[in-house]
């Protein structure tokens, strides 16, 4: 923690960490009273907040640069000796400034997105509790305090996803009417809304459970006690438990960054409004798995290191990604709604980032695969959050979520144009100049070079969906800018509603992150260095983890490239100009029909109805989980509580009171006689038991 040498007293800097998440919390807790008096002031208080809570995340840099930290608690649950603390270590450090400054842009879009709806204030409460919890999560130093921040995200999500809650038809996702395995595929905003906040906490439940297990054996939740003594470690190992419990953690990373077999809620989560997408979906939320994984799987390697081994752990991670990746790539290439493509694309990227981390424990080298997968968290929050809030433009301006009722629109949105393309480029990994094509060449690479078992057939997934990313970004582009303006477009201009670019609030805060993923890309090959030395020392440093040094051969790519595996970059190219290729051809070019193709042979068909029915997964999930429960539910009610309840027992028992009733009372007949009667054969009774 020498923060001395900065120039900066420790209470300064350690202050600011907790500024970082306290001030979006108390500017959603003013809201609702700033909303009272003038709901026009909500966006400049959010907008104000958020960049002061941004401000101080960026105070925290030099401390970073400086390859220092700053560790704060204070007592929390005193019978417990349970503090609360703030870890400013070069990981959170980075990742609050990416949520920061993203929250902080896209606070600024959401006031011309969100200007004139009426649940204005609510809107802002939840974005503001929600940038407060997501740094909670960044900047917490212990397990407990992340979990607090865990559920504030779920329910702030939530709250967003369900956010236009009257459920009108043009809120919903989905086609109208279509169904998939007898079961309609078409979700209203708060069906939705419930869907992500049930699913997700399947994965909350099991992260839980793995804390408990690991508090259980260290009696501690903090990360920077778990590094202390490795006895606990031990302990679990020999009872077969430490696996199971980061296994268990890794859950609540694998429902909170949707990835398979928790992914489908987030498909549904595009109900909400285009800025909550940006935010929660794109940049933010769905990351906050990934930053689990970045946070404890240096612990469990340092543990692999000490000879207790966790091996299995990386396995399940670096596969549960490359799954994810591909699945949902595939689904990108055919869907109609241009935000479900863009969800499809955000879980599919984020499985990269777990294949590399998933790979880096897998490997001696494991900063590569760390370096690669964080690397690529922030490019992709770039780009990503970038091309959300360009499709919130285009929603915004053509008043439909479908792509096949656009067309054209380069014409008339030549701002949206222009940073699609480049916000686009990054997602493909458009070589050399890209943030996205340094990010994803690293983790081609760390694969690559892992040598694990699993290189080989992880290698292959990761270039195949790099080719299948290529291809549905150019789609979007495609069917959005390219070709005539569709019937819907041609109606709109009819009515007299001019087609016309997003307003200045909108398209600035998207071109600022379009034109940083072609800025940084310029540069991506000296910043990814620079984060790979960073977290160089902040592994060695923190959890003792060595850089192993190899001796380099001659390498056959020019200077500007020396370092670069040749067969990563060889794959990252191919795979760009093989997805490019293929997209222009059928949707830029349009020199194939897309349709007629699919439709001209039943192979095709086949594979594009299943991959369209989103591989049948979601379906078998309702039936699994929602319709036959619920079928068991409708049965024991109508056959037991009914039946056996209502008719049987509970009648029963009605009509053997009542005879009991009838017998007592027919015993009641008034006359003296045969009340003395009946008491002298009592009594006579009882003479003769106690004679007896």
């Amino acid at each position: 923690m020498a923060t001395e040498a900065l120039g900066l007293p420790f209470e300064a800097t350690s202050a600011a960490a907790w500024m970082v998440w306290i001030l979006p919390f108390a500017a959603a807790l003013i809201m609702p009273a700033i909303g009272k008096a003038s709901k026009n002031t909500t966006g400049y208080v959010a907008v104000g907040f958020a960049l002061m809570s941004a401000l101080s995340a960026a105070s925290l840099l030099p401390v970073t640069l400086d390859a220092s930290e700053v560790h704060h608690q204070i007592t929390w649950i005193d019978s417990i000796g349970l503090e609360a603390g703030v870890l400013a270590d070069p990981l959170s450090v980075i990742m609050a400034n990416v949520v920061g400054w993203i929250s902080f842009l896209i606070m600024i879009y959401s006031t011309g997105y969100m200007k004139g709806d009426k649940d204005i204030t609510r809107f802002w409460f939840w974005m503001l509790f929600f940038i407060g919890s997501m740094q909670i999560i960044v900047l917490s130093d212990n397990l407990l305090q992340v979990f607090i921040g865990w559920e504030g995200v779920g329910l702030a999500s939530y709250a967003l996803i369900s956010f236009w809650y009257r459920d009108k038809k043009k809120d919903h996702v989905g086609v109208e009417g279509r169904t998939v395995l007898g079961l309609l595929d078409y979700y209203s905003p708060t069906h939705a809304g419930m869907k992500a906040f049930i699913m997700t906490k399947v994965g909350d439940v099991m992260m839980i459970a793995g804390m408990l297990l690991i508090f259980l054996f260290a009696g501690t939740f903090g990360f920077k006690e778990l590094m202390g003594d490795f006895a606990w470690a031990e302990t679990m190992s020999a009872q077969g438990l430490l696996v199971p419990a980061f296994v268990l953690l890794f859950g609540g990373a694998v429902g909170k960054s949707a990835q398979f077999p928790l992914n489908e809620w987030l498909l549904e989560a595009m109900t909400g409004p285009t800025a909550v997408s940006a935010l929660i979906h794109a940049a933010t939320m769905v990351k906050a798995g990934v930053f689990l994984v970045a946070r404890i799987g240096p612990i469990v390697f340092a543990l692999g290191a000490a000879g207790i081994l966790a091996d299995q752990f990386f396995e399940i991670v670096a596969w549960v990604g490359a799954i994810t990746a591909l699945l949902l790539a595939t689904q990108g290439m055919v869907n109609p709604e241009i935000k479900k493509v863009l969800a499809y694309s955000t879980g599919s990227q984020i499985g990269y980032m777990m294949m590399a981390l998933g790979v880096a424990g897998l490997s001696q080298q494991y900063v590569d695969g760390y370096t690669a997968g964080f690397f690529h968290l922030i490019s992709h929050a770039m780009f990503k959050a970038s091309l959300f809030m360009a499709a919130g433009s285009l929603l915004h301006v053509v008043g439909s979520r479908f792509m096949t009722d656009m067309g054209g629109l380069r014409k008339h949105m030549k701002k949206t144009y222009a940073f699609m393309w480049a916000a686009g480029l990054g997602l493909m990994g458009a070589p050399f100049i890209t943030t996205g094509f340094w990010s994803k060449d690293a983790i081609f690479a760390a694969v690559f070079e892992s040598g694990s078992e699993w290189a080989m057939p992880l290698y292959a997934i990761a270039v195949l969906t790099a080719v299948i990313t290529a291809f549905y970004t150019t789609r979007m582009i495609g069917l959005v800018f390219y070709g005539k303006p569709s019937k819907h477009i041609e109606k709109m201009e009819q009515e007299g509603h001019h087609i016309h670019e997003a307003p200045l609030s909108m398209w600035v805060p998207y071109g600022i992150l379009a034109v940083l993923t072609i800025g940084v890309g310029i540069i991506g090959l000296s910043a990814e260095e620079g984060i790979h030395h960073l977290f160089t020392d902040f592994l060695e440093h923190s959890y003792g983890i060595h850089m192993v040094h190899h001796e380099s051969g001659e390498s056959i790519l020019p200077g500007f490239l020396q370092g670069l595996n040749p067969i990563a970059l060889g794959s990252s190219l191919i795979a760009f100009a093989t997805g490019i290729g293929l997209g222009y051809v059928f949707y830029i070019g349009r020199w194939v029909d897309a349709t007629k193709f699919v439709n001209s042979n039943i192979f095709f068909y086949a594979i594009h109805k299943t991959i369209l029915n989103r591989w049948y997964l979601n379906a078998i999930i309702y039936w699994c989980f929602v319709v036959a429960p619920l079928w068991l539910a409708r049965a024991v009610f109508r056959y037991f509580e009914r039946t056996a309840i209502d008719y049987g027992m509970n009648d029963g028992f009605q009509k053997a009171v009542g005879w009991s009733a009838r017998v007592v009372q027919g015993t009641q007949t008034g006359v003296s006689q045969s009340y003395l009667f009946v008491f002298g054969a009592g009594l006579l009774f009882v003479v003769l038991i106690l004679l007896i």
